[in-house]
């Protein structure tokens, strides 16, 4: 009772216990935010910079001509055209003609299962971009909380008055707006960076699909596999 009446003529509220231990921790410095924020943005970084060598390096080149060439049966050239490649589309062209022997009807499962298997190696680290865009404005805003609580706990505990109120509050709000911006500048980066990539990958598999579509078409329209088609070139 003492006590209540004490803070009551101090004009300081009374806190429970746990709206006081959590006043304790949310008064520490908010620049631990803005390291987790620069970290992040590092990371998110290094992930576009590898995803960029790897689509690059994992790209067939001239892609439309290798279908025509599929569509043709000029299964021979396919084949020199993938040798030591790397990517989505070698493998399954590669693949897809060493099953050819099989029929027609194999090599689709064999292009779907080639697929399924590349595709991951494209998408990895793409989760962590986008879960990046779509959050790191909230732990920047949370910094941003965090330090006008700090600010306004300042404010009552200087028991400044006037114009010193406003300065005090003011500094201390732009300092904690800092962190919102920082979260921004690290989100908007990722999201783009995700939706190029996931743009990039779209565009790859739909080139694959062409791909195996022509090499397949090819194997139906004449009913012939790449050694038929290679015995039938030598014999001419």
């Amino acid at each position: 009772m003492m006590l209540s009446l004490l803070l009551a003529q101090t004009g300081q509220p009374e806190l429970g216990w746990l709206s006081s231990k959590l006043l304790g921790v949310t008064l520490t410095s908010a620049e631990w935010v803005l390291w987790i924020l620069v970290v992040l943005s590092v990371l998110s970084i290094a992930i576009m910079l590898e995803r960029t060598v790897y689509f690059a390096r994992n790209r067939l080149p001239n892609s439309e001509a290798l279908a025509v060439q599929l569509a043709r049966g000029d299964f021979e050239a396919a084949r020199k055209a993938v040798q030591g490649r790397t990517g989505m589309e070698a493998a399954i062209i590669r693949e897809a003609l060493a099953s050819a022997s099989q029929g027609a009807d194999t090599v689709e499962q064999v292009i779907a299962s080639t697929m399924s298997r590349e595709r991951p190696q494209y998408e990895r680290f793409l989760s962590f971009l986008g879960t990046l865009g779509n959050n790191a404005p909230f732990i920047g805003l949370f910094g941003t909380v965090l330090g006008i609580i700090k600010a306004f706990h300042d404010l009552g505990s200087a028991g400044v008055k006037g114009a010193a109120i406003q300065q005090t509050v003011m500094a201390g709000i732009s300092e904690a707006l800092v962190a919102t911006a920082v979260g921004l500048a690290v989100a908007i980066p990722a999201v783009v960076a995700f939706n190029i990539f996931n743009r990039q990958l779209k565009t790859l598999t739909s080139r694959a699909n062409a791909l195996g579509y022509a090499l397949v078409g090819s194997m139906r329209a004449e009913g012939r596999t790449p050694d038929a088609a290679a015995r039938t070139a030598e014999g001419r």
